[in-house]
């Protein structure tokens, strides 16, 4: 990872605000431009340099990750509040230091704007995320290991589903498969989603049984050093109804076409328009209640935002997923997600996990 060139396109992003300096207190933005892996850890961003604040359960931690950036540490005497005035009375006094406003509460702020330190406080919003949006080599290489991860993951589960597994013993089996598979664990709680469960697109699994199962969604992904991949499957439990057959062929064709629209300076709002456009037409508009997508990385949602009301255009290297869903309450739900890399020419699809309707029907 080259942190040191993450921090000089973040020097380049400030230029553009009121603020000569910068205070990282979000742990992943933290991560993405030091390296450093631990929490409660803050970067100041100075006009001469940069200087991490933490204390002594991570001194050596600090050491082995970040050895060439110079850190203060305190000890159990003191507060984070009383060495950050420290810090900024040797290397920014004086200076007009931005604050992460998406990250820091307003108790927070208050304590800063009366801590005495001599600095004007300038809020930012969004410097690190619209870096971390575009994934260098190294983020990418990950970012495949996590979606391979994943795919085998699911695999396995449906090698092993059957009658009288519950949504929670499906939910812990993909977790174990992911671990032995070499991830450091899940990227987001999976959901596991039987039937009218999976009408709800964030349904926590319960204790619904496969038995007598039409429909199983699930939602999964891998984290692999500290990047999670995000897919979707919907499986038929038995012959597919109609009905489903139906609302299947919908989504897939919503995806489809939204996955066609992808490519460098493509407005957000055009490529859900594009999924969304298909399910209207097919009379399930009031059943897509979500945007079509968001960017994949160190964090399962992060920027871009793909939806009607984003702004913006798709850049090489970003990757996001494409996930239309329709979810019809108390009957079902259908969601189709794969992880996309957009390219110079146009896109990548980095999961290929099979998702025609014969392909994810399952006979138990």
């Amino acid at each position: 990872m080259d942190y040191v060139s993450r921090r000089q396109r973040l020097r380049t992003q400030l230029e553009t605000t009121d603020a000569e300096a910068l205070l990282v207190t979000h742990d992943i933005n933290v991560r993405y431009l030091t390296g450093f892996t631990g929490d409660s850890t803050y970067l100041l961003m100075h006009r001469d340099g940069t200087l991490l604040l933490s204390d002594r359960r991570y001194e050596t931690q600090l050491q082995q990750q970040c050895e060439e950036i110079p850190a203060m540490v305190r000890g159990p005497e003191r507060t984070m509040q009383q060495l950050l005035q420290q810090a900024i009375a040797e290397v920014a006094a004086g200076q007009r230091i931005g604050l992460e406003a998406d990250h820091v509460s307003w108790n927070q702020q208050r304590q800063l704007a009366e801590s005495g330190s001599g600095a004007t406080w300038v809020a930012t919003s969004g410097l690190v995320e619209s870096i971390r949006a575009i994934k260098d080599e190294a983020e990418l290489a990950i970012l495949r290991r996590a979606v391979w991860i994943a795919e085998r993951t699911f695999e396995g589960l449906r090698a092993q589903l059957r009658p009288g597994w519950t949504e929670r013993q499906m939910a812990h089996e993909v977790e174990a498969l992911m671990r032995r598979l070499g991830a450091s664990g899940c990227g987001f709680d999976p959901i596991l989603a039987v039937d009218a469960n999976a009408a709800l697109p964030h349904a926590q699994p319960g204790e619904q049984c496969l038995d007598r199962a039409a429909v199983l969604l699930v939602d999964w992904g891998a984290k692999h050093q500290g990047y999670t991949s995000d897919l979707t499957r919907t499986l038929s439990i038995g012959p597919p109804s109609d009905r489903y057959r139906q609302v299947y062929e919908v989504v897939l064709e919503a995806q489809q076409a939204a996955i066609e629209r992808l490519a460098p300076d493509v407005p957000f709002s055009e490529v859900d328009a594009a999924a969304r456009d298909v399910i209207k037409s097919a009379g399930f508009g009031d059943y897509f209640g979500h945007g079509l997508g968001h960017g994949i990385g160190l964090e399962v949602h992060e920027q871009p935002r793909i939806a009607s009301v984003s702004q913006g255009r798709l850049q090489a290297g970003m990757v996001v997923t494409v996930e239309p869903g329709i979810y019809l309450p108390g009957e079902f739900g259908v969601r189709i997600e794969d992880d996309v890399l957009i390219t110079p020419e146009g896109h990548e699809v980095l999961s290929e996990l099979p998702k025609g309707l014969e392909a994810c029907t399952v006979i138990l």
